[in-house]
């Protein structure tokens, strides 16, 4: 019961928002004085991608108590296979890893973002993608625990859309660092002995 206080405080997420209203950490903290052990047990489930030490098979069978998370962890598991599965074809490989069901909603997903050139643009739609998966795989009782869950996993996809600005931003800013040392940027700052 203690978590629909939990959820009417907080701020609405939207994926296009250019500064979080809270870190995934500050969430969990908040979180430890509104939920129960158990329920914060639960946060460890919430990933995104899966990586080859996880044992997919249990992964995709569903480890935990919520159908939420259940489906979110399929759902990862198959948008990992997928991808998988794409870029072993491009690469002429045979794929290693265990049949796993992919909706067609994730195979388009998959095959639309393998096909861009830009590793940044291929990350992006994935992260839209899946932000878009949050709210399918929700149900419709907005004071469930699984908004909670939900919440979190959408404050993480936000936190990695803006670490791939950051990154962004950085390299832009060595290059134009670079410029200036050399002089070369036309300021007139990097030789000024003024």
């Amino acid at each position: 019961m203690a978590h629909y206080f939990l959820i009417a405080q907080l701020p609405y997420l939207s994926y296009q928002m250019q500064r979080l209203p809270m870190s995934s950490r500050d969430f969990r903290e908040l979180c430890e004085s509104h939920l129960k052990k158990k329920e914060i047990k639960l946060f460890d489930f919430c990933i995104l991608g899966v990586n080859e030490k996880m044992d997919l098979v249990k992964l995709e069978k569903g480890l935990t108590w919520s159908s939420f998370i259940n489906s979110w962890i399929k759902r990862e598991c198959s948008l990992v296979y997928s991808l998988a599965k794409f870029r072993a074809i491009k690469q002429k490989k045979e794929i290693s890893i265990e049949n796993f069901y992919v909706s067609q909603e994730v195979e388009a997903l998959s095959r639309s973002a393998f096909m861009l050139e830009n590793p940044l643009e291929a990350e992006l739609m994935l992260d839209k993608g899946r932000w878009e998966a949050v709210d399918a795989l929700l149900a419709s009782d907005y004071f469930s625990i699984d908004v909670v869950y939900a919440y979190y996993i959408k404050l993480l996809l936000l936190e990695r859309r803006y670490s791939f600005a950051t990154e962004e931003g950085f390299s832009e800013y060595q290059a134009l660092y670079e410029e200036i040392l050399k002089g070369t940027s036309g300021t007139g700052v990097a030789g000024d002995t003024k």
